[in-house]
């Protein structure tokens, strides 16, 4: 994208003497006229750059800035890398990998072999989620309203929205747009959306409230649990509630208690452990569990 492509020709250009509109075009994949903008854009955020015409002309910054004013320290230049790098593996283009690699020339020190920090945001989805993310990206930079079918616990649905965030939290991915239908800004899953295409409809961007991501927000709990785990079970809930959610009793069961947003969900992962949990309360979830099972039984006593 552009600030990706701007902060490239910026890090080659601190590498460099001098360099030519046409080797950053090639180097960047665009034309000279796109190469042109992004210099101009550079000298107008306060960049000193010098561009000489001729045989040995060529595009430059000026001397003093470049020993006085490195853009990037090494550790800010290995967070930019490790960011790229954990973007590239959720996208099949490979964009990200070779953006890294132009921000690397002329320093070894930057390579990607002496990173230690490695993340990978890919997932089971990874082939469906890339074009998708593509997609959604695209949709924003042109401001065109994105289209698609979406599932949630009430059904399915054609939504139709003016995306403006990819985010990427819970370890999932989500887009946050405008809805048309709720007239209000909603967070959308991708792994949710299905048929996703662009609009041809244009729209103006509106002021954009950045969504509360907080877990108290988007999971606000309001269901007490208390449930009696096995012992076997102790790593789980440490790796998915803490080690603080659970007393271990006398006979070395785990007493477990926390809040819980989803009815359904809650069942759900309470069954995932099959006969080495019992729920306590809530009562009535505890009914519900026990007709689930009388129902499972009667499936497969044939």
């Amino acid at each position: 994208m552009k600030i990706d492509r701007q902060i490239g020709i910026l890090s080659m250009l601190l590498q460099k003497d001098t360099l030519t509109a046409p080797y950053l075009a090639e180097q960047f994949e665009v034309s000279r006229r796109t190469i042109n903008r992004d210099i101009e854009d550079l000298c107008k955020a306060g960049i000193p750059i010098v561009t000489k015409q001729g045989v040995h002309g060529g595009i430059s910054i000026m001397e003093n800035y470049k020993l006085d004013k490195m853009l990037f320290t090494h550790e800010e230049m290995q967070d930019i890398l490790t960011g790229l790098r954990s973007l590239d593996s959720v996208n099949k283009t490979n964009r990200y990998r070779k953006l890294m690699e132009k921000l690397s020339v002329g320093s070894s020190d930057f390579m990607l072999g002496n990173q230690s920090v490695l993340i990978d945001l890919s997932s089971w989805y990874k082939d469906s989620l890339a074009p998708k993310i593509e997609l959604i990206r695209a949709a924003v930079d042109r401001c065109k309203e994105l289209e698609f079918i979406y599932y949630s616990s009430k059904g399915e649905s054609s939504r139709c929205i003016e995306p403006y965030y990819l985010i990427f939290r819970w370890t999932s991915w989500y887009v946050w747009g405008w809805s048309k239908e709720r007239e209000d800004f909603r967070l959308f899953k991708l792994n949710r959306m299905d048929h996703l295409q662009i609009s041809e409809r244009v729209f103006v961007k509106r002021p954009v409230p950045m969504p509360d991501l907080s877990n108290e927000s988007i999971f606000p709990g309001g269901i007490k649990v208390k449930a009696l785990f096995e012992p076997e079970c102790k790593w789980r809930l440490v790796e998915e509630f803490g080690s603080g959610s659970f007393k271990e009793q006398e006979d070395g069961r785990l007493l477990f208690q926390a809040d819980y947003t989803d009815k359904e969900n809650l069942i759900t992962w309470l069954m995932s452990f099959r006969d080495r949990v019992e729920l306590l309360e809530p009562e009535e979830i505890r009914e519900e569990i026990r007709n689930s099972i009388e129902c499972m039984k009667k499936k497969y006593e044939g």
